[in-house]
């Protein structure tokens, strides 16, 4: 349905054309043609307006982006009002449009009706008794064509069910859901202050289980900086709005904002206060808008100090490791790397996370350039950490040398010795796995453990220690874990103070940072672009040369070739009876693979020599050009990851509280899950400035319990919905009914 474009018609004298303009006045609007006045109407006189803006097009007075500029339509208004013109004339502006007549609700029906009506029958018993829809019934008391008494009325309360929104939606004469007409041309005009938040009683909202996640929200960090740091032209739709839309979305399981177009706009408006949600095309001007100065790392590190003050009073444990991103799109070539999920080189950009001990997310670094793990730990995630915890004083040092602030735990990646070298100076303790894992130690070393893990969980691990001194001087610890089948794992860590049956539980909860992964992918699509924009990589960025990786490639397949070469060369051997002609064969076949092992190791060493000529890394200035290619816009996108990650903290926040009463801990996180689609009723209370969200029961009668116990804890943090005064309470059940008695 085509939308309504108010004029906007300024105070003063403005130009249309040099020798045609217009002025408002005492609620009118003059036109002049030089100083002679040709034509008035009154300002609301919307037909009227339209009539003369398609005379002055016909006519040759003014062109079509003319009128557009003066009066801030849009060119299609214009275009409308001519066709009108042009087919009906100056009557056809002012002829209301044909309507179809009655085809249910005919004369003798409205009568039987309205004779029920006034004995007081309900209108759910008056639509059964003539097949009739309770919402036509409705829709023709509110027009006026039927009439019921005051005492009914007061007792619907005006409460909307999801059929009568929907019809009210479609026929918003300024687009679906535009409801709020007065509000959204106040803010066009004049550039105001956003949109009042007002609820209204309503039945059924979909996903309105999400608000039950408000007070998580907040808690979490959603709002706390965000105006310090965001602003946004002055419009229909404030910030606190944007934002909480995002992180609803990301709730919700909306995979991304072009998916937004398939829900409607009237129902998730109504989780906000608003009469509807931003349309797509807005709200990617308004993510624009906001990510447009760089702020978002400033508002990251807030909330991550924010999120870093609950772990200060414990030993830290942080789990670092890199997410691969895979780019299937054609904007740039991006450098391939290795994606371990799907075991294959393809066109990627890589993303560093840093996550708690219980794999909450605590930072994320995009590199659109990969500088490696090592790289992203020394110059990025410890100078920041360090920052949240205080320096090492001489006391502590003198007290306890081996004292140490906190602990990093990455894969092999992050193997150095020359980096855990570093990290033990600056009392940082950190475990990995060994690189370079030895020959198996005796079963006899190993003993059986207790081992609480980070899930409170109590398990048996074979577990034994050894001291290990690398060559920098460096004494390790490495712990050894023996599985069922006979396999050890190797694990190094420069923690002098924990007992192996504490590093053993930390080392192995490292999975559950790639479970993160794995869920943020599938669930909250912690993979999919923001948008398709690319940036320029600064000149000074290091990469890997070209030639240098050509030649470390080559070096790589004839290492292969001759590892397969020597292990042939060893598994041949003279077999049954010796006799001459065998004793031939066998020497003939060891020298032409001995020939063959000297031809590769020579080629290898060749190879060596060859890749010393080159750097290992140039200035990206330095590339080819046919090798150089853009970066992938990260504002965007790093702003909605953080978006993310709040909305993951706030929905584990609830999963803990479940898991205080449900006996299926395993599955309280769908619980939750289950919550965000169910739908609600809201309550607005004026009086007791309260807004009262009845989340609809749950398949089972345990699944209402533990949700009844979700509410309850939500409830004691009396938490106002943002932008209003409305405390939010919780409720289980339908609490908005047109038949019980009290409405």
């Amino acid at each position: 349905m085509p939308q309504l474009q108010f004029p906007f018609f300024p105070d003063g004298m403005t130009h249309i054309t040099p020798n045609i303009g217009f002025k408002k006045e005492a609620g009118k609007i003059y036109y002049f043609c030089g100083n002679m006045p040709v034509f008035s109407h009154a300002e609301d006189d919307y037909n009227s307006f339209r009539l003369f803006i398609s005379q002055l097009y016909v006519n040759g007075s003014a062109t079509q982006a003319e009128i557009s500029k003066a009066f801030g339509v849009t060119s299609i208004s214009v275009k409308r009002a001519v066709k009108v013109y042009r087919e009906k004339g100056s009557a056809g502006f002012f002829v209301s449009p044909p309507r179809r007549g009655p085809t249910v609700l005919t004369p003798d029906v409205l009568s039987e009706v309205q004779k029920l009506l006034d004995r007081g029958i309900e209108i759910s018993a008056i639509a059964q008794e003539h097949h009739l829809k309770k919402d036509t019934l409705k829709k023709a008391i509110k027009a006026g064509r039927l009439h019921q008494s005051k005492k009914k009325s007061e007792n619907l309360l005006e409460v909307s069910t999801k059929s009568e929104r929907t019809a009210v939606d479609a026929d918003a004469p300024m687009g679906m859901g535009a409801t709020n007409i007065m509000e959204r041309v106040s803010a066009s005009i004049h550039q105001g202050k956003s949109a009042i938040i007002s609820f209204r009683p309503a039945m059924d909202v979909p996903n309105g289980g999400v608000l039950l996640a408000l007070p998580a929200l907040l808690a979490t960090g959603l709002l706390s900086h965000a105006n310090n740091f965001f602003r946004i032209p002055p419009g229909y739709y404030g910030l606190d709005s944007i934002f909480l839309l995002l992180a609803f979305m990301a709730l919700a399981r909306v995979k991304s904002i072009e998916s937004l177009r398939y829900c409607p706009p009237g129902e998730w408006g109504k989780l906000l206060g608003l009469d509807r949600i931003p349309e797509v095309r807005t709200l990617r001007e308004k993510l624009a808008n906001i990510t447009l100065v760089n702020k978002v790392t400033e508002w990251m590190s807030q909330l991550w100090s924010h999120w870093m003050a609950d772990m200060k009073s414990a030993l830290a444990v942080f789990y670092i490791d890199g997410h691969v991103r895979v780019y299937y799109g054609e904007q740039t070539k991006l450098p391939h790397h290795y994606v371990a999920r799907q075991k294959l080189c393809l066109r990627a950009t890589t993303d560093y996370w840093v996550n708690a001990r219980d794999g909450q997310p605590i930072l994320v670094i995009n590199k659109p350039i990969d500088p490696g793990l090592l790289k992203v730990l020394e110059h990025d995630i410890v100078p920041r950490l360090e920052k949240e915890f205080p320096p090492v004083t001489l006391e502590e040092v003198v007290k306890n040398p081996k004292f140490h602030r906190f602990t990093l735990i990455f894969d092999r990646e992050g193997y150095s010795p020359q980096f855990l070298l570093a990290m033990k100076q600056r009392h940082i303790a950190c475990l990995t796995y060994h690189k370079h894992q030895g020959a198996d130690w005796r079963e006899g070393e190993f003993t059986c453990c207790q081992i609480r893990t980070v899930g409170g969980n109590i398990v048996e691990m074979q577990l034994a220690e050894r001291g290990i001194f690398l060559s920098n001087k460096l004494w390790l610890r490495e712990i050894r874990k023996l599985s069922e089948g006979g396999h050890q794992t190797s694990i190094l860590t420069t923690d002098y103070v924990s007992t192996m049956e504490e590093i053993a539980p930390s080392m192995f909860a490292r999975w559950s940072q790639e479970n993160f992964f794995k869920y943020m992918r599938e669930n909250y699509s912690l993979d999919r672009l923001v948008d398709y924009e690319t940036d320029s990589v600064p000149d000074t960025t290091q990469v890997v040369n070209p030639q240098y990786r050509t030649i470390s490639s080559e070096i790589r397949k004839k290492t292969t070739i001759l590892n397969r070469t020597l292990a042939k060369f060893g598994s041949v051997n003279l077999k049954g009876e010796i006799t001459p002609k065998k004793v031939t064969e066998y020497q003939q076949e060891k020298a032409q693979l001995q020939e063959k092992i000297a031809i590769y190791q020579a080629d290898i060493e060749r190879l060596k020599i060859d890749r010393k000529a080159f750097p290992t890394h140039i200035s990206f200035s330095a590339l080819p050009k046919e090798d150089q290619f853009k970066q992938l816009s990260i504002q965007s996108k790093h702003f909605i990851d953080t978006i993310k990650m709040i909305a993951y903290r706030a929905e584990t926040a609830m999963v803990q509280v479940l898991r205080e009463v449900t006996s299926q801990q395993d599955q309280a996180r769908r619980l939750v899950k289950g919550v965000y689609d169910t739908e609600a009723d809201l309550v607005p209370d004026e009086k007791e400035k309260t807004l009262t969200v009845f989340l609809h029961n749950l398949p089972s009668h345990s699944a209402d319990k533990s949700v009844q116990h979700l509410c309850e804890e939500m409830n004691k943090t009396e938490t106002i919905f943002p932008g209003t005064n409305f405390r939010l309470i919780y409720k289980m059940g339908s609490g908005l009914n047109p038949r019980l008695p009290e409405f």
